[in-house]
């Protein structure tokens, strides 16, 4: 049987959608890489969007960093993928980093929590910004959770050059209890974090980054790279102190990265490994055998999926994300803090649905099927 799915063109075509699952058996744990899925929240349907702490079903919420865990994938927790600063406040991203971790100690799960400023609603100077970081790294460190320092709009808005920049980092890492995961997102991802590293010019934010890097090798794990710019990745990675892992953040070109060249590899801490958890899993089982060439048979036709998921507004990906987990039966129902789910448009959704039913990611394509069906007789088309 086909559906019929409307285009971005104002026409439509018909799909005949798989009726078998695809297979996956990965041998975990995963050896060669540190893979983390960056998980998004479930909201609560029943609750307004308005609620504070935002309305998030925190069953649903930890089931799905359970499948992120059986899976061998570790949680990136309260990131930009949780929509945080997109209808997640820190309220409710402080809530989520104590459950979650909380989680991962009972399962012996991985987990790295997002670090930021996001308490702060206003203008705010170098000093607030840097008391704000304080206070959520202690959260994190508390709750037992690899710390994320990730980028924060109040320090793009204060900071006044890359020596700012260089002052609050190095602070924040001189006084980090573990080492930390050093997180540069790209202005695509968040226009508020344009001219990050004190420069517009990415070569030279490139080198105060790697600046901030140099001096603190003890405290930093890895850095994750969110640039959506492969050589650029490869370039900064090459250049990284012994020890300091390159997480790959670029959901167009992982499959190369994480599978590296003759002079290094990137590990992972990707959204798209929200819906790819099961073929990430199973890729990486198949690269810890050496098998370069199995890895990219299993990853790269999932880069169609990724690249629409992700095309521009990026910061919308979200809406396709929880999308997907809806469809693949992890949730039930399409609706997200703030009202995202209205982010993108049917066509865009209708395009994600045939792209990742044609990498077979669905464990039941036929329920899949029936609420991409749903969805489009909500919308008033006939599927």
């Amino acid at each position: 049987m086909s559906i019929e799915l409307p285009d971005e063109s104002g026409t439509s075509h018909r799909y005949v959608p798989r009726t078998e699952a695809v297979a996956m058996a990965p041998d975990l744990p995963l050896r060669s890489r540190v893979v983390y899925s960056a998980a998004h929240v479930v909201a609560d349907p029943l609750r307004t969007a308005a609620d504070a702490p935002a309305a998030v079903d925190w069953d649903a919420t930890l089931a799905f960093r359970r499948h992120l865990w059986a899976h061998g994938l570790g949680v990136a927790e309260a990131m930009d993928t949780a929509q945080r600063g997109m209808g997640l406040d820190w309220a409710g991203a402080a809530e989520l980093i104590r459950r979650s971790a909380a989680e991962a100690r009972a399962v012996g799960g991985r987990i790295a929590c997002g670090v930021g400023t996001d308490q702060l609603t206003g203008p705010a100077t170098l000093a607030e910004v840097t008391a704000a970081y304080e206070e959520q790294l202690a959260l994190v460190e508390a709750a037992g959770a690899q710390a994320v320092l990730m980028a924060s709009r109040a320090l793009a808005a204060a900071a006044k050059g890359p020596d700012d920049y260089l002052r609050v980092y190095g602070h924040l890492l001189r006084q980090a209890a573990e080492p930390v995961i050093l997180h540069w997102l790209g202005p695509m991802f968040d226009p508020a974090l344009d001219g990050y590293w004190g420069s517009a010019d990415l070569d030279a934010a490139t080198e105060t980054f790697l600046e901030v890097v140099a001096a603190h090798p003890d405290k930093i794990d890895g850095v994750k790279i969110s640039l959506l710019d492969a050589r650029r990745e490869v370039e900064l990675r090459r250049r990284l102190p012994g020890g300091v892992r390159c997480y790959t953040g670029d959901d167009f070109n992982y499959p190369e990265l994480i599978a590296g060249d003759e002079q290094g590899f990137s590990h992972a801490l990707l959204g798209i490994f929200d819906p790819l958890a099961p073929l990430a899993s199973a890729a990486v089982s198949v690269l810890d055998t050496g098998d370069t060439n199995g890895f990219r048979r299993i990853l790269d036709p999932t880069v169609e999926l990724s690249r629409h998921l992700f095309c521009a507004p990026t910061r919308f990906y979200k809406t396709g994300v929880v999308l997907l987990a809806w469809l693949a039966g992890h949730q039930q129902h399409f609706t997200m803090v703030g009202g995202l789910q209205s982010a993108r448009s049917l066509p865009h959704l209708a395009r994600a649905y045939e792209l990742a039913d044609r990498v077979g990611l669905f464990p039941d394509p036929a329920l899949a099927e029936d609420r991409m069906r749903r969805l489009l007789t909500l919308h008033g088309v006939d599927a």
